[in-house]
C-alpha cells in the first residue's frame, strides 16, 4: 500500500495540471491515407481554437489535408504536415524536438479513440522526456481499442528512444 500512495499523488498532480495548462499548438497523429476522419476533425477543433499552430504527423497527401483545412477556413498557414513517421512512435519522435525548439511546453494530442491509449503512452514519455504535457482529444471512432499489447510494446519502444535515440522502427515497421 505504501507504494501506491506515491503513485496515486503522482496521478493526481498530472491530471491537476493537465486542467490547468493551456496548449500551445495542436498535434495531430494523421490517419489512414484514404480516410481524412482526424484531419476533418481537427479542422472543426482548429476554428475553436484560432492562435494554435497544428502539427500533422503522417496521414493523407499534403494536398488532400490542405483542402480539408482550406474548406473548414483553416488558414493554410498554421499547418505543419511532416511525414517523416514510419509509424504511432515515429509520429512522436520526429516532432517533439522541433515542438520543444519553438519553445511549446503543452498540445492538443489528436488521434482516433481506439488509438489513442497507445498514443497517450507514448506521448508521456516521448513528450515528457522534453517536458512538453499533453491533453488528450480523441476522434470518436466505431472500431474498439487496439490490444494492449501494442500499448506494452510501444511504450517499451518508446523508453527504448529516450535512453538511446533509437526507435526500433526499422525492424517493426508497424502502425
Amino acid at each position: 500500500m505504501a507504494c501506491a500512495l506515491p503513485l496515486l499523488m503522482w496521478l493526481g498532480y498530472k491530471e491537476v495540471k493537465n486542467q490547468i495548462v493551456q496548449p500551445q499548438a495542436v498535434l495531430v497523429l494523421g490517419g489512414s491515407t484514404k480516410n481524412l476522419e482526424r484531419e476533418k476533425f481537427t479542422a472543426d477543433f482548429a476554428k475553436e481554437h484560432p492562435n494554435l499552430p497544428i502539427w500533422i504527423s503522417g496521414g493523407s497527401p499534403p494536398r488532400s489535408t490542405q483542402k480539408v483545412f482550406t474548406k473548414a477556413g483553416v488558414d493554410p498557414e498554421r499547418l505543419n504536415l511532416d511525414y517523416e513517421a514510419v509509424d504511432t512512435v515515429t509520429n512522436f519522435t520526429t516532432l517533439v524536438d522541433d515542438l520543444q525548439a519553438r519553445g511549446i511546453k503543452s498540445v492538443y494530442l489528436i488521434t482516433s479513440e481506439f488509438h489513442m491509449r497507445r498514443a497517450c503512452v507514448i506521448a508521456e514519455i516521448v513528450l515528457g522526456s522534453r517536458g512538453i504535457e499533453f491533453k488528450a482529444v480523441p476522434v470518436p471512432s466505431k472500431n474498439t481499442s487496439e490490444p494492449i499489447e501494442k500499448t506494452f510494446r510501444d511504450g517499451a519502444r518508446a523508453i527504448l528512444w529516450v535512453a538511446t535515440g533509437y526507435t526500433g522502427a526499422e525492424e517493426t515497421k508497424i502502425k
